[in-house]
């Protein structure tokens, strides 16, 4: 699953990794204090405490009231995160997990499978890893996860454009498909793209509208330059060709802008040719 990070108005925010760069945070140690552990601290206590000041019974009572009461909320909190652990499942999540290698922070989302756990910490498992409850960053439903996903490709789709002062009619198809993908958000969806980067996308479709024209006017002058069907030679078939390939290779956009009239008249003009040739 692609790569997400939350929406905060309108604005998506600036992630810096990849999720196929993470492995399993499973915690390999538990610091967990029980019985067996203050056992151990009593059994020491009582061997190194000072013969002649020894240690009451009542203050051993005392310590080991204070750790049955620490064990037990301890063991409170454990079984609390492992039922919001277990309400998770199926659900669509967002986990936020820092590497203790490099310090970089990645996100990775999915649904999580199952819970698992382990040394006292319930983990969530996400396409086949892993991953501590602590990281968990976000829980999102389906419509979430869907709309930010058309979202951060709609971003992408523009970011990958020229410069406003490079662009050609060649990315023409790609900016009237941007606008078909736009125009088919829901009002939901669409709360997700950044204004500034529609107004961004906007600036392009303008752009892209006087190159269209400029181009189109430019073609439909050359059919127009032509001599009259009467005049027409079989010298003439040169550019006759040139011209039809010329249109074959245009983008839709550009063809569209050339209109049907002119293309009407390169028709005429190729079968009066076609005559002549004959």
């Amino acid at each position: 699953m692609s790569l997400t990070a939350p929406v905060v108005d309108g604005a998506i925010q600036d992630i810096t990794a990849s999720s196929s760069s993470l492995s399993s945070t499973k915690t390999e140690s538990s610091t967990t204090l029980d019985k067996d552990a203050f056992l151990q601290l009593l059994v020491a206590q009582m061997k190194y405490q000072d013969p002649l000041e020894p240690t009451s019974n009542t203050e051993y009572i005392s310590q080991f009231a204070t750790f049955s009461e620490l064990e037990e909320m301890q063991n409170l909190s454990s079984s609390m995160d492992l039922q919001r652990a277990s309400a998770l499942v199926g659900q669509q999540v967002i986990m936020k997990v820092t590497s203790e290698s490099t310090g970089e922070t990645n996100y990775v989302s999915g649904k999580v499978d199952y819970v698992v756990y382990e040394n006292g910490k319930p983990y969530l498992s996400i396409d086949g890893s892993l991953y501590s409850l602590d990281d968990l960053d976000t829980v999102a439903d389906e419509d979430y996860l869907a709309a930010y996903s058309l979202a951060t490709e709609f971003a992408a789709a523009i970011k990958e454009l020229p410069t406003i002062g490079n662009l050609t009619v060649a990315y023409s198809e790609g900016l009237a498909s941007l606008r078909e993908v736009y125009d088919d958000m829901t009002a939901y969806q669409k709360t997700f793209v950044a204004s500034d980067l529609y107004k961004s996308f906007q600036e392009y479709e303008t752009k892209m509208t006087d190159l269209l024209k400029t181009e189109a006017e430019e073609y439909t002058a050359s059919v127009n330059a032509l001599p009259s069907i009467s005049e027409l030679t079989t010298s003439d078939q040169e550019k006759l060709t040139t011209l039809r390939e010329t249109y074959d290779d245009m983008p839709a956009p550009l063809q569209k802008a050339v209109g049907e009239s002119t293309l009407a008249k390169l028709k005429e003009y190729e079968a009066k040719m076609k005559e002549l040739l004959a």
